[in-house]
């Protein structure tokens, strides 16, 4: 439609733009955080349990400021580099056998707790991508040997929007992905902490939280998911827990950044891994 702008998959009359510069100009007060929270509430954007869909509303509300079409607050403080951690982590070695550390408890970590704290600091300080907030539904978990000591975490995520190996194996097609694209999610960070050499662990937890996913989803968000998927850099590593937590390879990426508008970013290409949830996941994704 003329004079309308996409963003965040939303698209914007000038009336809804024109709305989010009176919202900022009524509130010169008003923080980023609170702008957006204040937006989702006026235009009803929540999830089907009521929660506010703020990350997404910012994301949307960061890229109309960066395009010009409005102008919001300067971002808050941010943390100096190189501040000592928030919490203090025992780093001791652990290396033993897993039923030494069995049963284990995974949860998932509450928004606002202290447990989101510290799986934001052991991924930024561990895993080899580091950390950066999720935009949209995401639920993390932290793990817990019998001992209460913390030895692996897990993030799970928005899907990719498109990739072909993985659409090939649901069979759909461009129609059908835009509708059931939110029955699929992305395990995007998994990490066994480095002090942890535990034979089995890494696919005893994967297959843990693939049990268990699914209801956790839906007490959070409302509704069900189908399938995982992640991607695994095939220039670091062998997929060998995925695998023996018979997640299943369907293909690999095709070594381009969803940025590269002219074939021209070489990013390292990835073997594309996924574990259905149910059996009817074909018809559920297609529905």
């Amino acid at each position: 439609m003329e004079g309308m702008t996409i963003v965040q998959g939303r698209e914007l009359s000038p009336i809804d733009i024109q709305d989010i510069r009176d919202l900022i100009a009524s509130w010169p007060t008003g923080t980023r955080w609170k702008i957006s929270r204040e937006l989702c509430r006026r235009w009803s954007w929540q999830t089907l349990t009521g929660q506010l869909k703020d990350m997404a509303c910012r994301t949307m509300l960061n890229k109309l400021d960066e395009k010009g079409l409005i102008t919001l607050p300067p971002r808050g403080r941010r943390p100096v580099k190189g501040t000592p951690p928030i919490i203090e982590i025992v780093t001791t070695t652990i290396c033993t056998s897993l039923a030494d550390l069995t049963p284990l408890q995974i949860q998932p970590v509450a928004s606002r707790s202290p447990d989101l704290r510290l799986l934001h600091q052991l991924l930024s300080d561990n895993h080899y991508l580091g950390f950066r907030t999720n935009v949209g539904e995401t639920i993390g978990y932290l793990v817990r040997d019998r001992r209460e000591r913390v030895i692996a975490c897990a993030v799970f995520g928005a899907a990719a929007w498109k990739t072909a190996p993985r659409d090939t194996f649901i069979g759909w097609d461009a129609e059908r992905r835009a509708a059931g694209l939110g029955g699929i999610v992305n395990n995007n960070r998994y990490l066994i902490l480095p002090w942890v050499q535990v034979p089995h662990l890494a696919s005893h937890v994967l297959g843990r939280i693939a049990r268990r996913i699914r209801a956790d989803w839906i007490v959070k968000y409302g509704h069900p998911i189908s399938l995982l998927e992640t991607f695994v850099d095939r220039d670091r590593f062998r997929g060998t827990c995925y695998r023996a937590a018979n997640w299943r390879c369907v293909g690999q990426t095709q070594g381009r950044s969803r940025q590269d508008r002219y074939s021209t970013m070489s990013v390292p290409i990835k073997d594309i891994y996924v574990y259905p949830l149910s059996s009817r996941f074909r018809e559920e994704l297609s529905s």
